[in-house]
């Protein structure tokens, strides 16, 4: 396969770009009076000055001028002290006139950092301009001094790769900080604000920071999105301890690993189920259930020990392909039945037919040429190619994808039969999660796991089909459903037969998960927070079983539309005229309250919808609810999942549950889990670290004990569950780009010593400290 020319590349980045790369470097410079500035770099902040300046704010964070460390220049830097007794800590940059780096054409802003602290800082970076933003961030290690840079416009940064995080576009000693939100395209003629603050914080840090700096690009490399993969699907530009460099020397881990395994069986205190066979004995019922001992919940396993779920989540083939840049021009590939339960990015290998084959073309070239090596359809491990036929984001609506991970996993254990690679690969993974001291799968383990009656584990399903939504666009994964519509009813019930179906009243099932990270509205503005009712007023009632319901509640509390307008400060001229329309324009405090009802009420039918259909064909199993995202916990939410859960469950991508954001625990009184969190690093080549990020490997290990260790301590908490088994693909999982190194396992499935060893500590440790108050 011939690699993209360098012309060729250098096209596809400035396809489209030139126009607004030109816009943006005729305007004339306009920098701040106090800020240095030549043709390549304006300076920000040297903090040569004697004391700060008043447009550099502080939020929760001690900053203090102080000598300059590691390698600054010049004499004076601002050393910044992260407070942990708050969950956010910022220092802002807020000039009285929005810099102006267009003079510098494509730029990126750097800064030199010197981290004092014992531990590593994940340091995020948020730029304005004066309508959107984004972020960034980095894992500054301890006790180490570097410069770090963030680019902010480019051909790079205006195409879209299909990954999360691309390859840096020029070499250099720097540190490039992966992009993680809000909008890549800014307005750098106009930047308002550049923010640094840490998040969760769980312990005080320091960090000394100089020359905050606006620069103009080096060159760009024009391969430097050619050749990222080779042929077992790790990172070909890169070495690392345990790069895997041939199938014997494949073998040869896996052999070391499997001597490991046998060498460290199951922990000696653990019941049957995984319980604590050291503990108190309660009821036994047969099922996995929930009580409260001593002031500390408790899942309580089907003999009756206590129980903790400490596992893994998304142990499964679904999420390990990868977009090739090939496509088919036969429909048949595309066609999605609507009676499907399972959405697009949870199905496994779904092969191509060879008719369908004779009409492939390459419908990127740009992704086509990131691998070093691809099977042809005649080779022995064609069988792990697949075909995704829709994406939730990136370049590709569609696609031929390959699973490395699986290619590899035929690699290690050969086949003795169909696929008996993945009867190998099922079998080597349950004795790694007993030999780690897990105690249960996280949510999406496949289904083939359900019957093995070895280990603990939570089924899954998604509500999925053509009813209708309250809000018109996706709002995280997609847009909101309506609960009102008897058609979403009658999908949660044949989502829930199935997965009944496949569970069969399994003692081994310990609940099951349905949906996730549903979008609630996010809190941190009136606007993102009431987002459901705000978007659903717009639409007409006739139309909208959600919008009819609110609008009745509306009527039955004040009658005539003349006491709502009083109340809302609004003009609207009838309850047929809100019924078919009303947009939002101003908001008050009587709307808030009224909004807030509606959120709760549109939220708890949700629930009893799910809840009731599950009931009826899952009776001895727990309803662990839908795993609300950190970004979506609102008290609406919570209050209305209380109501029908058995167990509250939330994705919380943080350093740790700080104390802050958690102390709502209490006052819900329900048993809690954690369904999602992860640490990730880019020293094994990885683009991208994952949403919270360590320096290292070793690093990785050290964060996961440390949220491990605030979960178990936390009495309301029964269970944590990591994401993910493996790490995305380099080239990004199919369904969103994904690219993350948060695997246990690497991409060759080699497991990470470093985390291996810190799972079998926190493990060794889990129950003795967790029920520590429980068996008094």
């Amino acid at each position: 396969m011939s690699k993209l020319s360098h012309g060729l590349l250098l096209s596809l980045l400035t396809a489209g770009l030139s126009a607004c790369n030109n816009d943006v470097s005729s305007n004339s410079a306009k920098p701040s009076a106090s800020n240095q500035q030549n043709n390549e770099l304006v300076m920000l902040a040297d903090f040569e000055e004697a004391a700060l300046p008043s447009w550099i704010q502080r939020d929760h964070i001690q900053a203090q001028i102080t000598k300059a460390a590691g390698i600054t220049s010049g004499n004076q830097a601002i050393e910044l002290t992260f407070d942990s007794s708050s969950e956010y800590s910022t220092l802002s940059l807020q000039p009285a006139k929005a810099w102006d780096f267009s003079v510098l054409g494509d730029m990126n802003l750097a800064f030199d950092a010197t981290n004092t602290s014992d531990v590593s800082v994940h340091l995020y970076l948020r730029v304005n301009d004066t309508h959107q933003m984004q972020t960034r961030s980095i894992s500054i290690p301890a006790h180490s001094s570097a410069t770090y840079y963030a680019d902010l416009s480019g051909p790079q940064i205006s195409l879209d790769s299909g990954l999360r995080a691309d390859p840096p576009a020029w070499s250099s000693d720097e540190f490039r900080m992966p992009y993680m939100t809000g909008n890549k395209l800014l307005d750098t003629s106009e930047i308002k604000e550049v923010s640094f603050y840490i998040s969760s914080n769980i312990q005080d840090k320091q960090v000394i920071l100089d020359n905050v700096r606006a620069r103009s690009n080096p060159a760009i490399d024009p391969e430097y999105l050619v050749g990222l993969v080779d042929a077992f699907g790790q990172p070909a530009k890169s070495n690392f301890k345990d790069k895997v460099k041939s199938d014997s020397h494949l073998k040869q881990l896996a052999e070391e690993e499997l001597a490991d395994l046998a060498a460290n069986p199951v922990l000696a205190d653990r019941s049957k189920y995984g319980g604590w066979k050291n503990g108190p004995k309660l009821e036994a019922t047969g099922f996995f259930r929930t009580e409260k001992v001593n002031g500390v919940w408790s899942l309580v396993d089907p003999e009756g020990y206590l129980f903790f779920s400490s596992g893994i989540a998304n142990i499964r083939i679904a999420n390990t392909t990868t977009l090739t840049g090939v496509d088919f021009k036969d429909d048949q590939v595309r066609y999605i039945d609507p009676e499907d339960v399972t959405p697009e990015d949870s199905l496994g290998i779904r092969p191509v037919s060879a008719k369908a084959q004779k009409t492939r073309y390459i419908s990127s070239e740009l992704r086509h040429n990131m691998f070093n090596w691809l099977p042809d359809y005649d080779d022995e491990l064609a069988n792990h190619y697949s075909y995704r036929r829709s994406t939730h984001k990136g370049p590709l609506a569609h696609g031929e994808t390959f699973s490395f991970y699986q290619a590899n996993l035929e690699r290690r254990y050969g086949e003795r039969y169909p696929e008996s690679f993945i009867d190998d690969w099922e079998d080597v993974t349950i004795k790694r999660m007993r030999s780690w001291g897990m105690t249960s799968f996280g949510n999406w383990v496949d289904p083939e796991f359900y019957h093995k009656n070895q280990f603990p584990y939570f089924a899954n399903g998604w509500i999925i089909g053509d009813f209708k939504t309250v809000t018109a666009d996706g709002h995280g994964w997609s847009p909101m459903p309506d609960p009102y519509d008897p058609e979403f009813a009658r999908r949660a019930k044949v989502t829930t037969q199935v997965i009944a179906d496949e569970v069969k009243n399994n003692p081994w099932c310990i609940g099951v998960f349905i949906d996730n990270e549903k979008s609630w509205g996010n809190p941190a503005s009136i606007e993102s927070h009431y987002r459901i009712p705000i978007q659903n007023f717009k639409m007409d009632a006739s139309q909208s079983p959600a919008k009819a319901e609110f609008t009745k509640l509306l009527q039955d509390k004040y009658g005539d539309i003349a006491t709502l307008n009083r109340a809302w400060e609004t003009n609207i001229p009838s309850w047929d005229s809100f019924a078919k329309k009303f947009d939002v324009e101003q908001i008050n405090d009587a709307m808030i309250e009224d909004m807030s009802v509606i959120l709760e009420t549109y939220t708890s039918q949700y629930f009893e919808v799910v809840n009731s259909a599950l009931r009826e064909v899952m009776p001895n199993h727990l309803y662990m609810g839908v795993r609300m995202a950190a970004w979506s916990i609102n008290p609406e939410g919570v209050r209305a999942a209380k109501k029908y859960v058995d167990v509250m469950s939330y994705n919380y991508y943080r350093e740790g549950m700080h104390d802050s954001t958690w102390d709502i625990l209490p006052q819900i009184d329900m048993p809690s889990i954690i369904g999602e969190y992860h640490f990730g690093a880019m020293d094994t080549g990885l683009y991208h670290p994952g949403l919270i990020h360590s320096s290292d490997q070793k690093d990785r290990a050290r964060g996961y004990q440390a949220y491990m260790r605030k979960v178990i301590d936390n009495p309301y908490m029964v269970g944590a569950h990591w994401f993910q088994y493996t790490d995305s693909p380099v080239t990004g999982r199919a369904y969103d780009g994904e690219n993350y190194n948060v695997g246990f396992v690497t991409n060759a499935d080699v497991p990470y010593k470093e985390m291996v060893e810190a799972a079998r500590e926190i493990n060794q440790e889990l129950y003795p400290r967790k029920f520590k108050d429980a068996v008094k």
